[in-house]
């Protein structure tokens, strides 16, 4: 059988060359070290691609690879790929979300726990000599109602985790009917505007999803509440929640990804020196936790994404 050309853009972990060496199937080519030019230049010669978020695979790009069956993209998010160009030349998109859903439902509860028990601004007063404790009288979760958006792998692992502190758990996605579990209960958004005392968002960024939760999003919870992203920042209007903070609606965020981030994750898309005012405002507020989009950025969930992706390209090429 000939082996199939795969081109290593991005360094996975030592797993997934390991496993996908031990299938006989394939040829490694390790590319981490390669600009864009002479990815392009390059690219005719491979049959599959296995990437994190290094570079826009978009039109023009696609169809140098005239050979290419299938790119696989360690994580989850799919914005810096054509998705329909891919689609029109036959080219499988395979993800690894199951890698990382631990780790990102894990990071979640922890930015929210830091938020209702003051953890960032106790220890930043300690260290100061400021030794306040009924300014930092903390919030429990147990008796709240989670309201969770998007019930896929993370929205899944955050249920089955946040559960355990003895809440009510509801959780709302547009794109499926009856999936309620023993861990959340399916609900409309309405239910969730009106009985939840927090929001954790674990959706994706696709074009109809930009700014899904804005600011007549924000307005629409009866009470006010915590909120939590660790899917995309560009589902959430940063203008929008910082109003939801000022205004008392928000009672607090925790955000490890935000919308002024570079596609590739690894740094804000700043103009210049100049620092957007709700990026400012965020920075300084004692509301606020935040982190440079590293909830799924455990030990564990790196070798897990490296065995999911070898499996599934495995898994993709033993069917041809």
């Amino acid at each position: 059988m000939t082996s199939i050309r795969i081109l290593l853009i991005d360094r996975s972990h030592p797993v997934l060359i390991a496993k996908l060496l031990e299938s006989g199937m394939v040829q490694l080519t390790e590319a981490y070290d390669w600009n864009l030019e002479k990815i392009q230049e390059e690219l005719p010669h491979f049959h599959g691609l296995v990437i994190r978020s290094r570079i826009n695979l978009d039109d023009s790009l696609l169809k140098r690879g005239t050979q290419l069956r299938f790119i696989a993209r360690e994580g989850v998010g799919l914005e810096h790929i054509d998705l329909e160009t891919a689609r029109q030349l036959g080219i499988k998109v395979l993800i690894s979300p199951e890698g990382s859903k631990d780790t990102v439902a894990e990071h979640a509860i922890g930015l929210l726990l830091a938020l209702t028990n003051r953890i960032l601004i106790a220890d930043r007063e300690v260290r100061q000599g400021q030794w306040n404790r009924e300014a930092n009288r903390a919030t429990e979760i147990m008796g709240k109602t989670i309201g969770i958006l998007g019930y896929g792998n993370m929205g899944q692992s955050f249920a089955r985790k946040i559960s355990g502190f003895g809440c009510q758990v509801l959780t709302y996605d547009k794109y499926r009917r009856n999936y309620g579990d023993a861990f959340a209960q399916e609900a409309s958004l309405s239910e969730i505007w009106e009985k939840a005392d927090v929001l954790s968002i674990h959706i994706p960024y696709e074009v109809s999803n930009h700014y899904f939760v804005n600011a007549d999003f924000i307005k629409a919870f009866r009470k006010p509440f915590y909120l939590i992203n660790t899917g995309r920042g560009l589902v959430l209007e940063t203008t929008a929640l910082v109003d939801g903070l000022k205004s008392g609606k928000v009672l607090g965020a925790g955000l490890d990804v935000i919308e002024y981030e570079e596609l590739s994750f690894n740094a804000l898309k700043l103009a210049g020196a100049d620092v957007p005012a709700p990026l400012s405002w965020l920075r300084s507020s004692d509301q606020v936790v935040l982190a440079p989009h590293i909830a799924g950025w455990s030990f564990e969930s790196k070798r897990k994404h490296g065995e999911v992706l070898a499996a599934k390209i495995i898994a993709l090429l033993g069917d041809k």
